[in-house]
C-alpha cells in the first residue's frame, strides 16, 4: 500500500515507459510512411476510431471498477479479522479461569499466541504466487521491487512460527497443506479440552468456538479472492480492445491533421506522435493500474498491507496480555508498507 499522497512522476513514468515506447514505435512508423511514401491509404476515418475508443473507455472502467472492489473488498476483510482477533483475546483473557494464575496466564498466552501463527500463516498462504498473478512475470513490476519488499518472500516460515507454537506443533502444522486451517483446529482442541477440565464454562466454550467459527469466515473470503481471479475472458478482452484502439489511433489523427496542412503545412502532420502517444498512453495505462490491482495480496506496491497489520493485530493482543517487550510496528519503505 502506498501510504504517499500520489505516485510521483520520478516513479510513474519509469513504471510506465514501456506502454510509452509502444505508443512511439505505433505512431512513428505510421506517420513517417504517410509523410515520406505518401501511402495515403493508412489514413482511416476518425468516426470508427473514435467508436473504438467508446468502446474501450467503458470496458476498462468496468474493468477497473471491479479489480478496486476486489482490493477493498480485501482490506474489508482484514478489518475483520482486526475486530475478530482482539475480540477473541480479550475473550481467551476473561473466560479462560484456573485457580493456579501462573497455569491460567500460560494457558491463555499459549492460545494467544497460537492466534499469531494463524496470521502468520495466513499471510503466508496469501503471498504465494499464483500463475495469474504478474508481480514476479511483468518487468515492470520487477523493477519497482526495488523500492519495498515483501516480507513473506524474505522470511522462512519456519523461523516466524518459533515463537508462536510449541515444539511439537511447529513441525505438525508445516506438513499441512493448510496451515491457517489446522492452527484453528487446535484452537478449537484446546478449548473443547478446557471445557472438559472445567477450565472454561460450557457458555464460554460456545463464544469462543464462534470466533474460532468467524475467523474460519474470514479467512475463507481471503482465499476466495485469492484463488480466483479477475475472469480472465474480461481480462482478455480489455487487453484485446485496447491495444487495438492504439493501434488505430495515429491512423485517424494522420486524417485530422490531414485536413490543416493547407492552413499550416504539411509538417503539421507530425503532430499525430504526441498526441497519439498521450491518449494511447492513457488508456494503456488504465490497462496497467486495473491489472495491478485486481490481486491484492499478491505482493504488490499496492497491495493490502496484511504484514503490518498482522504485527498490529499481535501489538494489541500482547499488551492485553500485560507485556511490555513489544514488536516494533512495521515502517513503510518509500512510502509503501506491506
Amino acid at each position: 500500500m502506498n501510504i504517499s499522497s500520489h505516485y510521483k512522476l520520478l516513479h510513474f513514468i519509469p513504471w510506465t515507459r514501456v506502454k510509452i515506447y509502444k505508443m512511439l514505435i505505433l505512431s512513428i512508423v505510421p506517420t513517417v510512411l504517410f509523410y515520406f511514401l505518401r501511402l495515403k491509404w493508412l489514413a482511416i476515418p476518425w468516426v470508427p476510431v473514435a467508436l473504438l475508443g467508446t468502446a474501450t473507455a467503458f470496458i476498462s472502467g468496468f474493468k477497473n471498477t471491479q479489480t478496486y472492489n476486489r482490493t477493498w473488498e480485501a482490506r474489508q476483510i482484514y478489518g475483520a479479522i482486526i475486530n475478530s482477533s482482539r475480540a477473541l483475546a480479550i475473550m481467551v483473557k476473561d473466560f479462560v479461569r484456573v485457580n493456579d494464575k501462573t497455569e491460567e496466564a500460560a494457558l491463555q498466552k499459549e492460545i494467544i499466541y497460537r492466534h499469531f501463527a494463524w496470521l502468520t500463516a495466513l499471510r503466508f498462504q496469501l503471498r504465494e504466487t499464483k500463475s495469474w498473478e504478474n508481480v514476479k512475470t511483468k518487468s515492470y513490476n520487477i523493477e519497482y521491487l526495488k523500492y519495498y519488499k515483501v516480507p513473506e518472500w524474505e522470511n522462512s516460515l519456519d523461523e516466524e512460527f518459533k515463537p508462536f507454537l510449541s515444539e511439537n506443533e511447529r513441525p505438525y502444522i508445516l506438513s499441512t497443506k493448510n496451515r491457517a486451517t489446522q492452527i484453528i483446529a487446535l484452537q478449537s482442541s484446546q478449548l473443547r479440552k478446557l471445557n472438559e477440565e472445567e477450565k472454561l464454562s460450557g457458555f464460554n466454550y460456545g463464544l469462543l468456538e464462534g470466533q474460532l467459527k468467524d475467523l474460519y469466515d474470514q479467512q475463507g473470503k481471503c482465499e476466495r479472492i485469492k484463488n480466483f481471479p479477475y475472469p480472465r475472458q474480461f481480462s482478455s478482452i480489455n487487453i484485446y480492445f485496447t491495444n487495438l484502439f492504439c493501434i488505430l489511433l495515429p491512423l485517424g489523427f494522420l486524417v485530422e491533421f490531414s485536413k490543416m496542412t493547407e492552413k499550416f503545412g504539411e509538417n503539421i502532420i507530425w503532430l499525430t506522435i504526441p498526441f497519439s502517444v498521450l491518449l494511447g498512453w492513457v488508456f494503456l495505462v488504465l490497462e496497467q493500474i486495473g491489472e495491478n490491482t485486481e490481486n491484492p495480496f499478491e505482493g504488490n506496491a499496492n497491495d493490502i498491507p496484511i504484514t503490518q497489520i498482522s504485527r498490529n493485530i499481535e501489538i494489541d493482543l500482547r499488551e492485553m496480555l500485560g507485556e511490555k517487550d513489544l514488536p516494533l510496528a512495521i515502517q513503510p519503505q518509500n512510502n509503501i508498507v506491506l
